[in-house]
Parts: C-alpha cells; structure tokens; sequence
C-alpha cells in the first residue's frame, strides 16, 4: 500500500510535475470554451469528469478532520470550470451536428440511463433531469451553504477563545511550546479553510444555475437549428435534440451531483475521531435497546392486512440479531469493569495491610483515583493520563525550575467511582469528579448561546461549566466555549496545584539533588553559597520565591546572591527580598506585556507606612499587625481596585517599597492569593511602568 501510494504522488500527483499537470489542465479547460472538441475526446473527459467526482466523494468519506482535504474549496472551482467547459463543448456538436452526434456518453445517459425510448423516454428524461436539479438546489446546495456559512462565523467567532485554551493549556504546562505552535497553526488553517468554504460553495449553486439555462438553450436552440436551418420536421426535431440535451444534462449534472454532496458531507463532520464510516459503525453500535424495539416493531406491522410480510420480517429477524450481538457486547463490557474493579480493591487491600516493621514514607505528590477512572492509565487502553503526566513534570521543570518527584498514581476505593485526589505528602491538596465519556465545556468570560448539559464547577480553577456529550461538543466549540475531555481536566488541575503548593514540595533532599546537579558544572558557586549558609536555609530562600510562583530555574543568579548577603544577614525574608531584586527582570517580564510595560497599582503612602510601622516578626518572618478596622478597610480598597484592574483586562500587580512588600504580600495572601506584589528595586531599567491607580483607604 505504502508502495503504491509513492509511485503515485511520485509519477502523476508529485513534485514538480504535479504543478505542471495542474496548470496545464486549469489552461485546457479553459480553451475548451472556445476550441471545438471530436466526440471521442469528449467522451473521454466526461468519463475522467466522473471518475473524478466519485474519486472526491470517497475521498470526503474516509478523510477523518476536513483539514485533511484542505484543497477542496480550490477543487470545488476547477470542477465548476470544468463541468461547464464539458457543458459548452458538448452544447457546441450537438447543435451543429444534430442526428449525426456520435457522443456516445451522452446517448447512453438519454436512452439507457433513462430507461425507455421515444416520447416517454424523453418526458421521464427530463423529469430525472428536473428531478436532479431540484435535489441540487434545493437540499444539498442550500443546505451545504447554510452550514458553511455558519461553521465559518462560527470558527471565525470562537477563534480568541480557542487561542485563549491554547495558552491556557501551554500556561498550565499540558503543552509544550512546539505543540502550542502547532495547534495555533492547526487553528488558522481552520479558520481559512472554512471562510473559503462559505464562498466555494457559491460556485456548486451558480454550476446548476447555469446547467438549467444551458440546458434551455440547447432544447430551444436545437429545435430552431433543426427545424429551420436543417428542414427538419417537429418530431424528428424533438427526438433529436431534446434526447441529446437530455443526455447532455444528465452526463454533467450527476458529476456536479457527486461534488454537491461531498460539498455537504465535508462541512457537516466538523469534527470526527475517524473516517464517516467508522463514526457510523461506532455511533450506531451504542444501543441494543434500539434494535430490539426496530426488530418488534417490524414484526408487529408484518401482521397488518396489506404490509409485505416477507420483506418485513427477514429484516425484523436482522435487526433481532444485531441487538443480540450488541447486547452480549455490552455485558462483556461491564464484566470487564467488574472485573478492573474487584482487582483495584484486592490492590487497595493489599497496600493498606499494616506492616508491623515497617512504615513507608509519604510520597511526596500522590494521584489517587476513583475505580470508574481506572481506564485513564490502563495501558491497554491508552494511558493518556500517564503522558500528560509526565509531560507536566518536564514542563513543571522548564517553567518553575522545580523538579518534581515522580507522581505516584494510585486508586482508592474510599473514593466515589468518579473521583479523582490530589495530595501533597499525604495531605489533600485537591479533589475532583470526571464524568467518563463526557466533556467538560468551560465559558471562558463574555455572553454565549446556552448549550445542553449537566451544570458543574471547573475543578482547577472554580470557574462554572457543564458536562456535556460528543454531539454537543462540536457545537460548544463553535459558540466559544473551551471544551476539555477527561485527562485534561485532571491534567489541568493538578499541574495549578503544582503551582500553587510547590514550596511545598521542594523538600531538603529535591535541594540537595539540585545543588549536587549544578555543582558538576558550576562548583565555585555552590561551594560559596554552601559554606555561607545551611542546607535549610538555602530550601527557605527557594520556598519563599515559589510560594509566589518566582521561577527558581536561575539557580546560579539564586546562589551568587545569597552568597553576596549571607554575610549582611541570613534572615529569611531578607534573603528573599536580595534574591527577588537579582531576578528583578525576570520577574517583570512574567508580568509585563509585550512591549514591555508593568501596568501596576500603588499604595498611598500614608497606608503603606502604616503597614510598615505595624510590623511583627515572627518565627514565619514579619507580618503586619494593622487594627481590625483598618486591616479591613485596607483589604476591601484593595479587592476593589483588583476587580477593576481585572475588568481592564489587566493582571493585578502592586507595587511598592523594598520593606513594605514582604508586609503587602502578607496582609493579601488569604484574601487574594494570586495578587502579585512587587517593589520598586525589582523593576528592571528597560522595563517602562504604568499606574493604573493607588489604592487609598480615605
């Protein structure tokens, strides 16, 4: 197979002779409107012109993604030119040739096709004929343009929201940045492919517009030529030309009939995990239940006086026998989960038989799974929670500088079948409920149309959303809503947890592990940073950057400064401060925009010395100790001015002075977590600052 399909792409559909071939076919059919054609070759390219049209068809119904056949819009033009090419040369030997027209094709389709001869043959021709055309405008045509039409607006409509998904999904570490990429490209090759789609599909239309008034002209023509030029009589004029025009239609309509619906049947399947026909085997084999009541049904009727007892019957015994067949499917399906089941909890037994001797630590981060999500890192069954998994762990790597211990997966039968567990060192950091087989579809902000389905909470990130089934998902899409299947959602979550609690994480051995890492290639500076301060002194510097998602991946930058203020003081919080002034435009570059600016909010001075003068030191470092009231008014003032930042389609940043940050991030840390707090000394020299308010308790 793979042989033959190289010769072919070699020999005719590749390289360069594939371009020459192209331009000199577009060059023929174009000079077949205005060069006479011999009847052979007519006969012979109105044969290639069906073979062609089949050809699409079948390729439109094993093509998976209409991406995969993204030349058919192009294609829909060249078939129009060349349909109507065939059409004018053909017009042009039957007018002047009359009774002497030797087109063979075309006196096969006005007899043969038609099934009879004479005056009857040529009413029922031109019925077919009609009968083609309405089919045509009517049902395909229109409703192949209405979709295209509206799956172009559509994916036009839901682009920012599925860019958004991506940089979400890349944000969040699902991705790397090459398949980012790749899905971005995918996404614009969607769009375009669409929007050529809305417009190719006027060509199908204006090809059975002109076929009718083709086919006019030939019968009216035909009877002036015959009947005036040629002296022939009424019916002889009339056998001839109509039979011939019929033919003629007949032989170019059914090609164009070919295309109209591979035109349907390419912008109706969107979206498919395979060919048409394995969607089709794989959809009309959920339900048993629909086939045993087809088969009562059809034998019920082949009791009722009049009704074919003996077509009904044979087929009410067929669909009996596919409903057995799916029925047995089903109970060998839910053996198996049985069975998966029983095993996972004789597992979960096992492990929680208490060892006398012996008590195993507690992993460092655990992914605990109901029974019923067991599938997602079955092996034989595609692992795909496996991959995301360890693709989160590198990207984890690459974006915090935190190596992440192995995630151990594990199923716990104390959770409901659908549960899913996130836990840090044995305690819960995050839970979870995946309805299998289903999407969860996430509005990402603004007004859309309401989509069926089962209303939820987005684990990772408390946003609203609603299970919804395959047949919904295309259409969520379409309206803008981020649709993630199950492996996603787990993904997505635990990877934010990572985020969030990785200070938690990073325990003395990951640091060790670092440092022995980093020592290979740069001793001098480990040994330094080593000797000034301890091993848990180093891990509370590195705590301190993570818990407000600082990158700690510049170790090098991280240990030289600790080095150089070891010797001032080996405060935490002043280590800290020291490190995040050394990383100062790295960090503003994880907040600014693209050209370079850090839209930020201020604090009013008289507050922020406030904030300074109620200072505490505690064992957890300093913390402010603002009265009640105060404390109160400060936080809601600052909520205030974060829902507008928010509202600006900016990220809340705060800036403010080297001693009050460590005092700004601590008093905002339980009511808004994710606030970013920096101080004037972090901002690098190139990086241009934008107030967007101060923040006043007056």
């Amino acid at each position: 197979m793979a042989d033959a399909r190289s010769i072919l792409s070699n020999s005719l559909l590749g390289g360069a002779r594939s371009d020459l071939l192209v331009a000199g076919g577009v060059i023929f059919a174009s000079l077949m409107f205005v060069i006479p054609l011999p009847a052979v070759i007519l006969d012979t390219l109105m044969a290639m012109n069906l073979v062609a049209s089949l050809l699409v068809v079948l390729i439109v119904l094993y093509t998976q993604k209409a991406l995969d056949f993204s030349i058919f819009p192009a294609l829909l033009l060249v078939f129009t030119v060349f349909g109507l090419a065939l059409n004018i040369s053909s017009t042009r030997l039957i007018l002047s040739q009359g009774a002497e027209f030797e087109g063979r094709l075309v006196r096969a389709f006005g007899t043969f096709v038609v099934g009879t001869e004479g005056l009857t043959g040529l009413v029922i021709g031109i019925i077919i004929f009609a009968i083609i055309i309405v089919v045509q405008v009517v049902v395909i045509t229109k409703g192949a343009t209405r979709v295209a039409e509206v799956a172009a607006r559509f994916t036009l409509d839901g682009l920012p929201a599925k860019q958004m998904a991506i940089d979400a999904e890349y944000s969040a570490g699902a991705l790397t940045e090459e398949e980012a990429n790749r899905k971005k490209e995918e996404l614009q090759r969607e769009v375009d492919f669409y929007g050529a789609m809305d417009g190719a599909a006027k060509f199908v239309s204006g090809n059975v517009k002109a076929g009718i008034f083709i086919t006019a002209l030939n019968i009216i023509g035909g009877m002036t030529i015959g009947m005036t030029l040629l002296g022939e009589s009424f019916d002889l004029a009339l056998q001839t030309y109509v039979s011939l025009t019929v033919g003629d239609g007949l032989v170019t309509q059914f090609p164009a009939l070919l295309v109209s619906t591979a035109t349907g049947l390419i912008v109706t399947r969107a979206i498919s995990d395979g060919t048409f026909g394995q969607d089709v085997a794989r959809q009309f084999a959920r339900h048993s239940r629909a086939y045993w009541v087809a088969a009562a049904f059809l034998l019920g009727i082949s009791f009722l006086p009049g009704f074919p007892w003996y077509v009904l019957i044979p087929m009410s015994a067929i669909s009996a026998y596919f409903a057995y067949s799916l029925s047995a499917s089903e109970t060998a399906a839910s053996r198996e989960a049985s069975a998966a089941s029983e095993s996972a909890q004789r597992k979960q037994q096992r492990e929680q038989e208490p060892e006398a001797t012996h008590v195993a630590p507690l992993d460092p981060i655990s992914l605990e799974l109901g029974y019923g999500l067991v599938p997602l890192v079955d092996r034989d069954q595609g692992a795909e929670l496996l991959e995301r998994v360890t693709r989160i762990r590198r990207e984890a790597a690459l974006d915090l500088g935190l190596v992440v211990p192995r995630i151990r997966i594990i199923d716990n039968m104390r959770l409901q079948p659908s549960e899913y567990c996130i836990k840090i060192r044995g305690t819960e950091m995050g839970r979870g409920t995946i309805r299998m087989n289903h999407y969860l579809s996430i509005n990402p902000g603004g007004e859309r149309e309401d989509i069926p389905g089962e209303r939820t909470t987005d684990p990772a990130f408390g946003l609203p959303a609603k299970w919804i089934t395959e047949e919904y998902r295309e259409q969520a899409e379409r309206y803008g809503y981020t649709v993630v299947d199950s492996p996603s959602i787990i993904a997505t979550h635990l990877t934010e947890v990572i985020k969030r609690h990785g200070a938690e994480i990073l325990g003395r051995q990951e640091v060790r592990n670092m440092l022995d890492n980093l020592r290979k290639d740069y001793p001098a500076v480990v040994d330094e940073a080593q000797n000034a301060l301890s091993l848990g002194e180093i891990q509370k510097v590195l705590q301190g950057l993570l818990r407000e998602r600082i990158s700690i991946r510049n170790m090098v930058a991280i240990l030289e400064t600790l080095a150089d203020y070891a010797t001032v003081s080996k405060d935490g919080s002043f280590l800290v401060e020291k490190t995040r002034q050394s990383l100062g435009r790295q960090i503003c570059l994880q907040y600014a925009d693209d050209e370079r600016v850090l839209n930020v909010l201020t604090i009013d001075p008289s507050l922020e010395q406030a904030l300074v003068d109620s200072k505490v030191d505690t064992a957890g470092g300093a913390v402010p100790a603002l009265k009640p009231e105060l404390q109160r008014a400060w936080i809601n003032a600052l909520t205030n001015a974060v829902a507008n930042v928010q509202r600006q389609g900016y990220f809340p940043v705060v800036l403010c002075s080297e001693r009050a940050r460590p005092l700004v991030r601590a008093s905002t840390v339980r009511d808004i977590p994710d606030l970013a707090v920096l101080s004037v000394p972090e901002v690098a020299s190139d990086i241009r600052v934008n107030s967007l308010g101060e923040v006043d308790v007056q």
